[in-house]
């Protein structure tokens, strides 16, 4: 596998990003109570599609703003 790839085949623009984007995932998954928590092996097999996309759709908002607030703030 190339250098900066993942099992799935998406190139991960920032490698060292992976760490703290799922700490974001699991911070997301437990505010929705969503009952699966870090150490789990990443199955979310209990999990159902549609709670899957709540988790992903506030983690885009989230980082949209987090970008938004870098814009203004010139960094």
């Amino acid at each position: 596998m190339a250098l900066g790839q993942s099992g799935s085949g998406r190139t991960q623009l920032v490698p060292e990003s992976h760490s703290i984007l799922d700490n974001m995932k699991y911070e997301i998954a437990e505010e929705l109570s969503l009952g699966v928590h870090q150490g789990s092996e990443d199955y979310w097999g209990e999990v159902s599609a549609k709670n899957c996309g709540k988790v992903g759709g506030e983690m885009v908002r989230r980082l949209v703003s987090m970008a938004e607030q870098n814009l203004v703030s010139g960094k």
